[in-house]
């Protein structure tokens, strides 16, 4: 049965597990230069933190940057980890023009960049529907993960009221189609955001805006997650679901990670008042626990 941890903190929190605290306003990383690797149908972007120590791979959510685990990384490089964030298919930095965007093909591409760097294994993590990519690694190549964590994971179809429907496609039809997902994406945090939240708010504005970007987007947009959902319960790693208990995407978060948990047999941490991005939005509650996670898995 999961082991539900619920958190109840205020933004000023005393780190967990003997973790070292970090202030808030040094947690920004200093950005490594962009790597790239090529695997079949196109070019993949990341950074990474470097060393030998145990790897960690961050997968962004669909419309957003590798750019959002900024605030989470430095948690993890202070507890020795080496961190590689990347760009999923048609974003960022990664290429456009890909024949498949599905949540099992980015899994793909996490094994690759696994294989690529060295390593016999890694934790991988993922927000949103990079949840279910990351679900989908562990589940092809099972000795090429050794735990999972899920941010705010969309990993089954969800039911949408028609006129909702109707609204997202008319979103995505149009020259306006940026602004309308800038707009959404803004939503996703209820509570807080970070001290840099609207430079990087323009710096992902004019990535949707490059040629190819919201066709990618939409593609992910419009593919079913059946078949993540129905995989989900063969997984059998170490796994970590974060919600925010006011995360927009959901009708209930709280229910929403115990059915993962159930699925995954994983524990669940719900971070109080945080939305989509709890990582982002209040990534000194989450970076601890983290990393406690992990620890624990090691």
């Amino acid at each position: 049965m999961a082991r539900v941890l619920t958190y109840l903190l205020p933004p000023a929190v005393i780190l967990l597990c003997g973790c070292q605290s970090l202030p808030r306003d040094s947690v920004t990383m200093v950005p490594t230069p962009t790597q790239f690797l090529d695997v079949p149908g196109g070019r993949l972007a990341y950074d990474d933190t470097g060393g030998s120590a145990p790897l960690v791979v961050a997968v962004p959510g669909m419309g957003d940057l590798r750019g959002e685990y900024r605030h989470l990384v430095p948690y993890l490089t202070a507890a020795g980890y080496r961190v590689v964030t990347m760009d999923v298919r048609g974003h960022g930095e990664s290429s456009t023009g890909w024949d498949d965007y599905s949540a099992r093909a980015v899994g793909q591409d996490v094994l690759a960049l696994i294989e690529h760097l060295g390593a016999d294994h890694a934790a991988v993590m993922g927000t949103s529907f990079a949840a279910g990519s990351v679900a989908w690694a562990a589940h092809d190549a099972p000795e090429k993960v050794s735990a999972l964590v899920f941010l705010g994971p969309v990993v089954r179809d969800l039911p949408i009221p028609w006129f909702k429907q109707a609204a997202v496609k008319a979103g995505f039809a149009g020259p306006w189609r940026v602004g309308f997902w800038m707009t959404f994406w803004g939503s996703l945090f209820p509570t807080a955001t970070p001290a840099d939240h609207a430079e990087y708010r323009r710096t992902l504005r004019a990535n949707l805006s490059e040629p190819g970007r919201m066709d990618a987007l939409r593609a992910m947009v419009a593919l079913s997650k059946r078949d993540t959902e129905a995989m989900l319960g063969s997984v059998r790693k170490p796994a970590l679901i974060i919600m925010g208990t006011k995360d927009p995407d959901f009708p209930d978060p709280a229910q929403e990670a115990s059915r993962v948990a159930a699925r995954t047999q994983g524990e669940t941490v719900l971070i109080e008042g945080a939305g989509h991005y709890p990582h982002a939005e209040m990534p000194q509650v989450v970076g601890p626990r983290l990393v406690a996670f992990l620890k624990g898995v090691r």
